[in-house]
């Protein structure tokens, strides 16, 4: 059963676009609201999620802050090595993962992880080794519709994954 999500984060958690200032920083990075509630959603099920991305960005660390995810490994190509550290820090095992990845770099956890997602618009041969190939391109609800997979394989309906965000909603209550 899966108890961690992970999700690359240029191409998945974005559309893949990189906005750079004057001296080559990266300066903004958007990100869909509609993957924001995932993280809320896996939570509340009792499942952590995270990052693993190939790149760092002071615009990523605050978005991983404002959602509050359990795991953010950025700034790393080898990232069969770091979902390795990963598992042993939050003990469980590869098959206790799914990963959510667009590029030829996530290619080496296909068959590592228990579940391999990819945006519709991921490359070519991450779309052909994925254990499922997500309706959405990056950046638009591709955490989402992972969060709501993941959780429809332990036998949830729609109604039933929402429940539990729903009853905590009040009229003032505001998710980022």
């Amino acid at each position: 059963m899966i108890g961690l999500v992970l999700f690359d984060v240029d191409g998945v958690l974005t559309d893949g676009t990189i906005w750079m200032d004057g001296s080559g920083g990266e300066a903004v990075k958007g990100f869909n609201v509609q993957d924001g509630l995932a993280v809320a959603l896996l939570h509340a099920h009792g499942i952590r999620c995270g990052v693993l991305s190939g790149k760092s960005s002071a615009p990523l660390d605050a978005r991983v802050k404002q959602l509050g995810f359990d795991v953010a490994v950025t700034g790393t190509l080898g990232k069969s090595d770091a979902l390795v550290a990963i598992t042993a820090e939050q003990g469980i095992s590869c098959e206790e993962v799914a990963y959510v990845g667009d590029d030829i770099v996530d290619l080496p956890l296909a068959g590592i992880v228990g579940r391999f997602y990819a945006p519709s618009d991921a490359h070519p041969l991450v779309l052909a080794a994925a254990d499922v190939v997500l309706n959405r391109p990056g950046g638009r609800g591709v955490a989402r519709e992972a969060a709501e997979h993941v959780l429809a394989a332990r036998g949830l309906s729609l109604e039933d994954m929402y429940r539990p965000i729903m009853e905590t909603m009040t009229s003032s209550h505001v998710v980022q």
